[in-house]
Formats: structure tokens, sequence, C-alpha cells
């Protein structure tokens, strides 16, 4: 006898990663909401369902001493990669408050507007010449984290959709804390 739910595939789907409105199990994942939920929540996990937005994903559930099941392992971003996160929210946030068209929903840019946006994030003194020589492996690594995604071109002139999860991993608290540093840190050169 077999336990497998009408669910169980989109739970797999939300396990692996983010799920868009444009998948399969989308539906599924709304309807069964409850019971996925109950589901994800005995492992310490949290469906987050963005339907506006059009996404869902699960998160660790903090418990009350401020820790987690470990279920989820974090990762240590490079101080390059942080800099593109940042600067990837600070465009997002910027289109959507301020709209060149009413009816776009999703923001592209390519690889040439992330670089230039970055220099304005790079102290100083930072090797400039080996940033921009590695930008592409960065942005891939950005790629993988499932922020950004290629929709057209090729490495020269890539051009890419900022994924909205990154506003539920970015938050406008990080991005004031990023700049609040950054600023120390041009202070202290």
């Amino acid at each position: 006898m077999s336990n497998i739910q009408p669910y169980s595939k989109a739970i797999v789907l939300l396990l692996k990663k983010t799920v868009e409105n444009n998948s399969p199990e989308w539906e599924r994942i709304r309807t069964y909401y409850s019971e996925i939920q109950k589901y994800l929540s005995v492992i310490g996990l949290e469906l987050v369902l963005k339907e506006e937005e059009g996404f869902a994903y699960v998160k660790q559930i903090v418990m009350e001493d401020d820790t987690t099941l470990s279920l989820v392992q974090r990762r240590q971003l490079s101080y390059e990669v942080s800099i593109i996160l940042i600067v990837l929210r600070q465009l997002l946030e910027d289109f959507d408050n301020n709209p060149t068209d009413m009816n776009a929903t999703e923001r592209f840019v390519s690889a040439n507007e992330i670089k230039d946006e970055i220099r304005m994030f790079l102290p100083e003194r930072y090797d400039k010449v080996t940033f921009e020589r590695n930008l592409e492996r960065y942005i891939h690594n950005v790629e993988e984290l499932g922020f950004l995604e290629m929709v057209g071109g090729n490495s020269n002139d890539a051009r890419y959709r900022i994924h909205r999860i990154i506003k539920e991993k970015v938050t406008l608290d990080d991005l004031d804390l990023f700049k609040q540093k950054l600023e120390e840190y041009a202070g202290a050169i």
C-alpha cells in the first residue's frame, strides 16, 4: 500500500528549489497548502507561498531559542557575490517603486548593467580588474543560488531575470546594514 499523496511531487520539488507559478506543481501547492504545511512542519520547515509574486519556497522554522533543526545548510557568501546580491536587490526595489512600464512585473538586467552598478559599491582600493575578470563566475554563483535566471544572450551580452525571491532573502534592513558597513569601510581607508 502506497502513502504517496497527490501533493508528494510538489513537496519533493519544494525541497529542491523555489517553485514558480509556471510549474506544473503550482496548482497542487495552492490546492494542498495546508497539507503540505503540516507535513513540512514535522521536519522543521515552513511553506511560504507568495501568490502575488508568483513563487513558493520552504524555509526553516526558527524555534523559541533562535535555533533551527539545521536541515538546510547555510553557506558563507563571498564578498563579491554579496555585492551582486545587494545590487540586484536594490535594482528590484527601484524597479518596484518606480516602474518604467506599468505592465512590467519582472526586472531584467544585463551583465554590463550589473558591472556598472557594482562599480559604485567597490571600495577605492579594491582590485577592480580582477573583479571584472571574474564577474562572469560571480554571476554564475548567483544563478546557482536561484536569484538570477539567464533569459537570453551569451556570456558577453547575457540578459538575466532577477528572481523575486531575492526580496525574501535580502531584506530592506539587509540593504541598509550593508550600505552602512560599506560607508564605515570606506571611511576607514
